[in-house]
């Protein structure tokens, strides 16, 4: 079941964070010894950035994507639900297996906000159109 793929972006059904978005950073189909079940690694938005306007400043729109939050977590595969968008952010980099521990996490989620800041402000740089679909759809508030 190759659906969920790395850069896929994905909206967390249990647990925490439940529907929020966030996008698959490495997908473990078989499991390992820890989790004996197919489960995703992933890296997404607790709390997005606040509402901006046209006539608003450079200076306020940055200051107002500071209010952003990221999580990194392991997901069952069950409790996500895959959407049609691909995200082109280079999240493997940012985030290893092994920080995953205690205070290494912190230093993990401060990398993951300046990544996601740095691509909501230049959102139009995408390599593609669709990515840039996909981009625009991860940081926008999910409306249900």
């Amino acid at each position: 079941m190759a659906i969920v793929k790395s850069g896929k972006v994905v909206i967390i059904l249990a647990g925490r964070h439940a529907g929020k978005k966030a996008v698959v950073i490495k997908n473990i189909e078989d499991g390992n010894d820890d989790k004996r079940f197919s489960h995703c690694l992933v890296a997404g938005i607790a709390r997005g950035p606040r509402k901006v306007t046209r006539g608003m400043s450079k200076k306020k729109v940055e200051k107002r994507s500071r209010t952003m939050k990221p999580f990194v977590k392991y997901v069952n595969v069950r409790h996500v639900f895959p959407t049609r968008y691909q995200v082109d952010m280079d999240l493997k980099k940012a985030v290893d297996e092994a920080d995953l521990v205690g205070d290494k996490k912190t230093d993990v989620k401060k990398t993951l906000k300046k990544i996601f800041e740095d691509k909501y402000l230049n959102q139009k740089s995408a390599t593609s159109e669709k990515k840039a679909a996909g981009s625009n759809y991860f940081f926008q508030k999910l409306r249900f």
